[in-house]
């Protein structure tokens, strides 16, 4: 980004978020990762009101936007990213419960948030204890484990547009599938949730998130750097073949490397980053991955996570690798 038009932009983001601006910020330290490059500008801001007021200064600029929370779901292209990075997080982080209804802010942690729902007697969303991330992400995406999703119990999203207009949805206008929502296709900031939940024991509720983070450690890897599941599960393939882990193992990839990414040797849905492993690493791999699963069972398997290039295309992470390695990733040499 050229100098000239960088300090324009700076200043405009300084008048709508004073003190949260920073230029050539590493952004590899914030993913859950930790893969990727600097980004030419980064703001975090402290409120919703912070949030739409960037989102109206971008509106009317060039440079590519980029909106994160803790990058759970995404790969970071090692490149960088020449444009402006938008980060709900700890700083937007303020909860409150009244009765059965909880609200947030969207840049909370999600353990924190379910540990605190729980801890209050509220029942429903215990199935979120362990998924690293922010509940803004949380939401976009209708994530969850137990093929449980955390839409069943929203109420209502306050979002900002691309104009930074302010405005909330219900549960029905957001949505929610299996891992997906209207909220991906309108291009919106989550900024805050409200949840209806039923009151349940507090304690049978604390033992079971225990349980669940118990079940978590054991089958899935969590000392080294990851982004979860890397690829969605297909009711068609699970009933016929089983999950993409189970289909990846059969295939003989478990454990697989290239550079310092590899297929975890605990979990085979899972990229690992071993210290130092770039995107390109963790794409050759899922277009390997896909490429050797669809000749042994017909099926294609489709990427949860996402890639961010240089430029600021988000797009589902196997498009990015079977554009960068076509049907060919089997022949080359495993690092």
């Amino acid at each position: 980004m050229p100098d000239h038009r960088r300090s324009g932009l700076i200043t405009g983001l300084e008048r709508s978020a004073p003190g949260a601006v920073s230029t050539d910020v590493d952004l590899a330290p914030l993913s859950r990762w930790k893969i990727g490059g600097r980004a030419s500008v980064y703001v975090e801001p402290r409120s919703s009101a912070e949030a739409a007021a960037v989102m109206a200064v971008m509106s009317d600029r060039p440079e590519p936007l980029f909106v994160m929370g803790d990058a759970s779901n995404v790969l970071l292209d090692s490149a960088g990213f020449d444009g402006v990075v938008v980060r709900i997080g700890r700083r937007m982080s303020r909860m409150a419960i009244v009765g059965r209804t909880v609200w947030a802010e969207a840049g909370i942690w999600v353990p924190r948030f379910a540990r605190n729902v729980g801890c209050s007697g509220l029942d429903g969303i215990q199935h979120v204890i362990g998924i690293p991330g922010t509940l803004g992400g949380l939401v976009l995406m209708n994530g969850g484990s137990q093929r449980k999703g955390i839409g069943l119990n929203v109420s209502s999203v306050l979002c900002s547009d691309e104009q930074g207009r302010l405005f909330e949805l219900d549960r029905a206008a957001c949505e929610f599938s299996y891992r997906a929502s209207s909220l991906q296709q309108r291009r919106a900031v989550i900024l805050e949730a409200t949840l209806a939940l039923e009151r349940g024991d507090a304690s049978a509720i604390r033992r079971e998130m225990i349980e669940i983070m118990r079940s978590r450690r054991a089958r899935f890897p969590k000392r080294l750097p990851n982004c979860g599941s890397t690829f969605l599960s297909d009711p068609a393939m699970y009933a016929t073949v089983g999950p993409p882990g189970k289909a990846i193992e059969d295939a003989g990839l478990k454990g697989v490397r290239r550079g310092n990414a590899q297929v975890s040797p605990m979990h085979a849905n899972f990229i690992v980053n071993l210290g130092g492993a770039s995107s390109d690493d963790v794409l050759w791999l899922i277009a390997r991955l896909r490429h050797e699963v669809r000749v042994r069972t017909g099926y294609a398997m489709d990427c949860e996570v996402r890639h961010l290039s240089p430029d600021g295309l988000l797009r589902p992470a196997h498009e990015a690798a079977e554009e960068r390695w076509p049907v060919r990733a089997e022949a080359a040499d495993v690092a």
